[in-house]
């Protein structure tokens, strides 16, 4: 019988090894074939988008307005603010969205939330660390947008607080889930009006006891899953000031916008 020649510099055991997890994975694809995972489509590789999803995504890049990071339709020079952030300026010092809200995008966001693929948060998180613009860099710590508790229980997971592990994890950075809590369920933000949003989120959030020490001077970095129309975001961002978190920067992987300005 033949023996197994190793690669250079590999063992026979490490050779063996490897030929058992190509035999496991390619078992593994024949009971679960690999498939798209925004439209369900087969594809070639696990944790991948089909061609036609991939094609589908439109990245929010620059150039943008240096406060609320919305996209410029022409390059007009550094630190440039739109009219939205100078006539009504945001209550965090930054937002930054890795892609528009749409077709794809909306399809990844609703497979984590509702359909429970929190491994999609692993690749979400690499998006979003590519689109930050240097925020991470900067944080003392990441946060996310706190779901209530009764909300978490029939959820069973908070898919922001999923994203922003893994971005922790990602850049080492400290992850604070405890950070942030949700002292009332509000209703659902879908479907509402500005205002009515702003209403529905006025008071909502608190600090976890004991947690001041890990805000004050500090700068976080609050994760969201969706941005829209900022409400949520701006909450938090309040209470962070009123305790004082030297900065306060919003990171969501989803923004919903019409088109650029």
């Amino acid at each position: 019988m033949d023996e197994i020649e190793p690669f250079r510099g590999e063992t026979i055991g490490q050779r063996s090894a490897a030929l058992a997890r190509g035999a496991l994975s390619a078992f593994g694809n024949l009971l679960f074939p690999p498939v798209c995972a925004a439209c369900g489509r087969t594809t070639g590789t696990h944790r991948a988008l089909c061609v036609e999803c991939w094609s589908d995504i439109r990245f929010i890049e620059r150039p943008y307005c240096a406060v609320l990071g919305t996209p410029f339709s022409h390059d007009l020079g550094p630190d440039i603010l739109s009219a939205a952030a100078i006539a009504n300026p945001p209550d965090f010092d930054r937002l930054r969205s890795a892609a528009y809200y749409t077709g794809s995008v909306r399809n990844l966001v609703h497979a984590l939330k509702y359909r429970d693929n929190t491994h999609l948060a692993v690749m979400m998180a690499e998006w979003m660390r590519r689109a930050d613009d240097g925020m991470i860099a900067r944080a003392d710590g990441i946060a996310a947008v706190p779901l209530h508790k009764t909300r978490l229980m029939s959820r069973r997971f908070n898919q922001s607080a999923e994203l922003a592990r893994n971005l922790a994890r990602l850049s080492e950075k400290p992850f604070l889930p405890g950070l942030l809590r949700r002292t009332r369920r509000t209703s659902r933000q879908v479907g509402l009006s500005r205002t009515a949003r702003e209403d529905n989120v006025r008071g909502a959030f608190a600090l976890s006891p004991d947690s001041e020490d890990k805000v004050f001077g500090k700068s976080i970095l609050v994760i969201d899953d969706v941005y829209t129309t900022g409400a949520t975001v701006s909450a938090v961002a309040r209470l962070l000031r009123r305790k004082g978190a030297a900065e306060i920067n919003v990171l969501a992987f989803a923004r919903v916008l019409d088109e650029t300005i």
